[in-house]
């Protein structure tokens, strides 16, 4: 159960952070910093480790925090993360630190994150339905409002506090529920043609997990999850850790 429940985390993740370049008319886009300035992608990505452990610190009624102390949380160094902080114009205050509620505000802001975000998953198979019942997305600001799957023995299903809609009804429920946000739990026979409808509904921000390129139009943000390759490099890096002389 915790090893399921830190993969969801790691999902959850990927929603935070900025997208990976597609194919096509559409690249990377990445949230805006101070005098709304492009923070670089990997920044961004380091932001959203930052803002975890910034609210783990809220949770535990810590007011302030040193960049020593909340770098050592987040795993990078102190001038990494000063700089990285540097991109939404807060620099703390010398021998105080960060206030840590104002701090996990601005970051929040930066990502994007005070928006409204409704989330749909389409696919209701164990990775759609682990994502459905997970409960860190409304913490994050993301609001699951429906689940979709295209097998009738299927659907109908109550999934954590949704219930399982025909993908025949796609548009009429994305339309309905507001949803801005969409997760692709497919496999890869489907998953352009439902992309295709998901864009054809009016949503700009997709996340798949489907194992191919998708293809997307201008003006449509892609991210793609593929856990068989991070597989593959996480075994590259294993190997070359297990053959001595091997520099990782």
């Amino acid at each position: 159960m915790d090893s399921q429940r830190d993969a969801t985390e790691q999902i959850v993740t990927s929603l935070d952070s900025p997208p990976q370049a597609v194919p096509g008319p559409v690249g990377p886009t990445v949230p805006t910093g101070a005098a709304g300035k492009q923070i670089p992608p990997a920044a961004v990505a380091r932001l959203t480790i930052y803002l975890r452990a910034l609210n783990s610190l809220l949770a535990e009624g810590t007011e302030r925090v040193s960049s020593e102390s909340l770098a050592e949380l987040s795993g990078v160094s102190s001038s990494t993360l000063r700089k990285d902080l540097s991109h939404v114009g807060s620099y703390g205050t010398r021998g105080v630190g960060y206030e840590v509620q104002y701090l996990s505000r601005h970051i929040a802001a930066a990502l994007g994150l005070t928006h409204d975000w409704k989330v749909a998953i389409v696919g209701a198979g164990n990775l759609g339905k682990a994502l459905a019942r997970y409960g860190g997305f409304e913490s994050r600001g993301f609001d699951v409002v429906a689940i979709f799957d295209a097998d009738q023995m299927v659907v109908g299903n109550e999934v954590g506090w949704l219930r399982v809609s025909d993908v025949a009804d796609l548009e009429a429920v994305l339309e309905r529920t507001g949803t801005n946000m969409v997760v692709l739990a497919l496999p890869a026979a489907v998953a352009q043609s439902i992309c295709d409808r998901v864009v054809g509904a009016g949503v700009r921000s997709i996340l798949s997990f489907a194992p191919v390129m998708l293809q997307v139009p201008g003006g449509v943000t892609l991210r793609k999850v593929d856990m068989a390759t991070e597989l593959q490099i996480l075994a590259y890096h294993a190997q070359r850790a297990q053959t001595p002389g091997q520099p990782e």
